[in-house]
């Protein structure tokens, strides 16, 4: 196994992520089987559970290895062959007091794997002020200095810059931090994320992490990444727009919902348009906003009822309350004997419980869906079944506590809300549809999890085909997009 570890300095959100999935990108391009870690330096521990006789500190950097080591060799692909090389992206900024455990626990770590199968990437800031326009380097000096300091040694070192390293200031972060100019990268301010695997690509990085961890690679042109380009062009011309309505408790801050946000990118850059999300606080939409606040309630509705979409995270089942809400709220509005429709997280005693909780359901160890891949389920003959290519049975992956009760299936079906996903015992919706409407589909699971640039999710892809006004003519293609 192959380990490839990804530090930041200077500041947060620097960078490290798009820079691991780049490297993973190209060296999977390669035909490797690459796998990747992603740490937050938190560790969430209460002190009070601990005996007298533990100490925390001396056990943890062990832990850590240990843990990193077992997921590494987790497959991530479909032929189940165990990943050759493992991205390693280590939150937060080198010399954080919260990160010191782990920092410490990969010094070890290189030596316990040997040199020839550890390397290090160091992602840092090459700040440009506008007073002077000249590239400084003092912080990215002080930045890999600290990081040597604290045992680790940069093999390569990602300058985070607004315009391309001036020869001078490459050859002066490779003199004073003891690299070859040639292992110093630029990634300056690029059009579109999607570009940055092209530029460590233009600039040696596989052939370096090729000599420096002997990867057994071929250098000659690869598909993967002809393919890469062709959509990083392609993300340049877009000229027609989208617009997406988010519903949401966490719209105050766009970082809650970036996994959905990458995946309607992924759609919305498959039908070459633009992405438009309007966000919008859940609550702003109630009732007693118009009460309270009728200016901020009508301009949520005005902005809700102009997108060409609309997405509430969260799942039909329960993922958040959004979803719950939208299982009970459509129950609620459908006949006089489910008016008191509720969840048994809101209402334990509901004579109607259209959510319950998972520890309620007498099946094996399926008391609580988390952080799991998802178990095969039925697919019926439907649109969502078309969008995932006409297939019986799909995996994703699920986190949640709460489902609908299948008790009460036939009542919805009966008001064309339609079961169309079911698991294989047929005791848990996986995914609904309503009838004749052009594209209104819930799912107990995170699509967006397992979207990708290349292959977007298909229910957020037919979200997106719907939007744009392009479902139906793509369903009766054969599930294709036009050439053009």
């Amino acid at each position: 196994m192959k380990y490839i570890l990804v530090t930041g300095g200077v500041i947060s959100g620097i960078g490290k992520g798009i820079i691991a999935s780049s490297v993973g990108t190209i060296l999977k391009s390669c035909g490797l089987h690459v796998t990747a870690i992603k740490i937050d330096p938190y560790i969430n521990i209460d002190a009070g559970t601990f005996s007298p006789y533990e100490h925390v500190v001396p056990h943890i950097t062990d832990a850590i290895q240990e843990w990193v080591m077992k997921q590494a060799t987790i497959s991530v692909d479909e032929d189940g062959v165990e990943p050759q090389v493992c991205v390693i992206e280590l939150g937060g900024t080198v010399g954080d007091i919260e990160s010191m455990p782990f920092i410490e626990a990969f010094r070890q770590f290189q030596f316990k794997v040997k040199r020839e199968n550890f390397c290090n990437i160091h992602v840092s800031l090459i700040p440009q002020p506008n007073t002077t326009g000249e590239q400084k380097t003092k912080p990215t000096q002080n930045s890999v200095r600290e990081l040597r300091g604290l045992g680790l040694s940069a093999d390569l070192i990602v300058c985070r810059c607004t315009t391309p390293l001036e020869t001078s200031v490459k050859e002066k972060i490779s003199m004073f931090c003891h690299v070859e100019p040639t292992q110093v990268i630029c990634v300056h301010d690029v059009s579109s994320i999607y570009r940055v695997p092209l530029l460590l690509e233009d600039q040696g990085v596989v052939r370096y992490l090729c000599e420096r961890l002997n990867l057994p690679i071929e250098m000659r042109p690869r598909k993967m990444l002809t393919k890469w380009k062709e959509m990083a062009d392609r993300s340049d011309r877009l000229l027609e727009h989208v617009s997406i309505a988010l519903v949401g408790k966490y719209t105050k801050l766009a970082d809650s919902y970036t996994s959905v946000i990458k995946a309607l990118e992924h759609s919305a850059l498959a039908i070459n348009h633009k992405l438009e999300v309007k966000y919008i606080d859940s609550a702003d939409l109630e009732t007693t906003t118009l009460q309270d606040d009728p200016v901020k309630y009508h301009e949520a509705w005005q902005k809700l009822c102009s997108a060409h979409g609309v997405l509430v995270p969260g799942g039909f089942g329960a993922r958040g309350t959004e979803g719950k809400m939208e299982a009970i709220s459509w129950a609620r509005k459908q006949n006089k004997p489910f008016l008191d429709a509720n969840s048994t997280e809101f209402n334990p005693e509901s004579k109607h419980p259209v959510l319950y909780n998972l520890d309620l359901i007498p099946t094996d160890g399926w008391d609580y869906e988390v952080g799991k891949e998802a178990d095969h389920f039925l697919i019926q003959h439907q649109c969502a079944e078309y969008l995932y290519g006409d297939v019986e049975y799909v995996d994703e992956r699920h986190r949640h506590r709460f489902e609908v009760n299948p008790e009460l299936k036939h009542h919805f079906e009966q008001k064309g809300l339609q079961f169309v996903g079911q698991d294989v015992e047929g005791e848990r919706m996986e995914v609904i549809e309503l009838e004749d409407h052009c594209y209104f589909v819930g799912v107990q699971y995170h699509p967006e999890f397992t979207s990708r640039p290349i292959k977007p999710s298909p229910p957020y892809f037919g979200l997106l085909l719907a939007s744009a006004g392009k479902l139906q003519s793509y369903l009766a293609k054969g599930c294709r997009l036009s050439p053009r």
